[in-house]
């Protein structure tokens, strides 16, 4: 399969995750704005922010889709105008929306622009795929209930067709839920879900008895596990899916870069025709964020075990037990199962009460100060109130993960783009340079300082790469220098620096 034909598309509700994004190897990016999103509550970008990420992700050879795919209120259609205006005038790469009203009024007046349809629409069969096409989508974002033999029927009707591979899941046919809106006015077709599938509960029966006591289950018993599909990414691509979309517009930016980087080596590996996933891209997926994994329903019905009923948040990875405390001087010795490094955020899973967490700031192991300490070792570390022997310990935060994701972002995580550099210095005239980037792209500046001959040093190649190459606050960087000139000439550095 042609790489053309596969898309890694990456979620981004701030700047900072558009970074990681991009530069962990998104093929594309979906992101809203102030409005008419169905993630309110996410950073969004406003209108100078928007232009401004186009600008990035076009320069860096990746499409931005807006999500349009709240329902919107007739009060609200002279703003959508405007909006939809400013997105094609801005030059997004397409909109995924879900109001059919949404849909007929992007059609005439920005016509030109691709429409997705959103998971809100719940696409659940060929038959919905149909509908969409029919109403003039380009491609079909398929709801999160599918097996892989129903994808493969959908991809087969001709439409694009995306798919989640990655992410939270709803407990609900995607999009379909009214819980929120009924339990607290915030509706999530509005993109104001207050996620109370999250929240703890108890089953009861006609008597108000509770029906799960003394059972072994959780009290979180509508919070779905998240969905991870790198053991079987190649039956999604097999299945003729071309975009593989990873959950997380309301995940920090080290997430994002963590996941995007993972499933970009994936997808990559399976274009050469070897599929691998690296033990540690499954153990740094593990450990940026899960609430257990599961395949949801792409390969069986899994009933309760796709639940997470006893944590609906990051529950982090094991690493160990509590081996020894001394409560007197709240310090623990845990036996490692896993590395364990200064830095790292640890919750342990207390007997009776819940959870209790703590950073580690100070750790011994034999006696002696140290940074790390190796599975099968034991340290000791400070512990707060509430800890008892053999409580299992969890790492919910790796420092050393983190500081590996922050890479992908930032003022020193460009991914820079390479430009060739002709300067010409020749007497009595300005000096020239001409850039060229690997698109074919040309820029072009001229001192107003006229060549004159050195009456001292004379310009030469290492002098002009060294001027050319403080490229450091821009997205390139300097690939190769053809310096054309004059014998004996000179141009002032401030000059030569503003050509460039």
């Amino acid at each position: 399969m042609e790489k053309k034909t596969i898309e890694l598309l990456a979620p981004a509700g701030s700047w900072e995750a558009l970074e990681a994004a991009v530069n962990a190897g998104a093929d594309a990016v979906y992101m809203g704005g102030k409005a008419f999103g169905a993630r309110a509550y996410a950073s969004n970008f406003d209108e100078e922010e928007m232009a401004k990420a186009v600008y990035f992700a076009h320069m860096h050879h990746v499409r931005l889709y807006i999500t349009v795919n709240t329902l919107v209120d007739d009060s609200e259609l002279e703003a959508l105008s405007a909006y939809l205006l400013f997105l094609n005038n801005v030059g997004v790469d397409g909109l995924i929306v879900q109001d059919l009203g949404v849909i007929r009024l992007a059609q005439k007046i920005v016509p030109e622009l691709p429409l997705h349809a959103s998971t809100q629409m719940s696409i659940t069969n060929s038959s919905g795929v149909d509908f969409a096409m029919g109403a003039g989508m380009e491609r079909s974002v398929l709801a999160r209930e599918l097996s892989l033999k129903e994808i493969g029927a959908a991809c087969s009707r001709g439409s694009e067709i995306e798919t989640f591979i990655h992410g939270a899941l709803c407990v609900c046919y995607s999009g379909q839920c009214l819980m929120s809106s009924l339990i607290g006015g915030r509706s999530g077709n509005r993109g104001r879900c207050a996620q109370p599938c999250r929240l703890p509960y108890k089953l009861l029966n006609a008597k108000d008895e509770d029906m799960l006591q003394g059972k072994d289950a959780g009290q979180y018993l509508l919070s779905p596990k998240d969905m991870n599909t790198l053991s079987i990414l190649p039956q999604l691509i097999d299945a003729g899916v071309v975009s593989y979309k990873i959950e997380g517009r309301m995940k920090r930016p080290e997430y994002v870069a963590v996941v995007v980087d993972a499933y970009r080596r994936a997808i990559d590996s399976y274009l050469a025709g070897d599929y691998n996933v690296p033990e540690e891209d499954l153990a740094n997926i593990e450990q940026i964020f899960n609430r257990d994994f599961t395949t949801a329903y792409l390969e069986r019905r899994p009933g309760r075990t796709m639940m997470s009923d006893r944590r609906p948040n990051n529950r982090g990875v094991l690493i160990g037990r509590v081996a020894k405390l001394d409560k007197n001087r709240n310090k623990a010795v845990i036996k490692l199962d896993k590395e364990l490094h200064l830095g790292d955020g640890l919750e342990f899973w207390v007997s009776v009460g819940g959870r209790v967490g703590t950073t580690v700031t100070d750790m011994l192991c034999g006696g002696n100060s140290v940074q790390s300490a190796a599975p099968g070792q034991q340290v000791t570390i400070d512990v707060p109130n509430g800890v008892r022997l053999n409580d299992r310990v969890f790492r919910t935060l790796d420092s050393r993960l983190m500081s590996y994701a922050q890479q992908f972002f930032g003022p020193d995580a460009k991914k820079r783009i390479p430009v060739d550099a002709v300067v010409t210095a020749r007497l009595g005239e300005p000096m020239t340079v001409t850039l060229t980037d690997d698109e074919g792209n040309v820029g072009y500046g001229e001192t107003d300082f006229i060549v004159e001959a050195a009456r001292k040093r004379a310009l030469d190649e290492a002098g002009v790469r060294k001027q050319l190459d403080r490229l450091g606050t821009t997205e390139y960087f300097l690939n190769s220098l053809l310096f054309e000139h004059d014998e004996n000439v000179m141009v002032p550095m401030s000059e030569m620096n503003e050509a460039r």
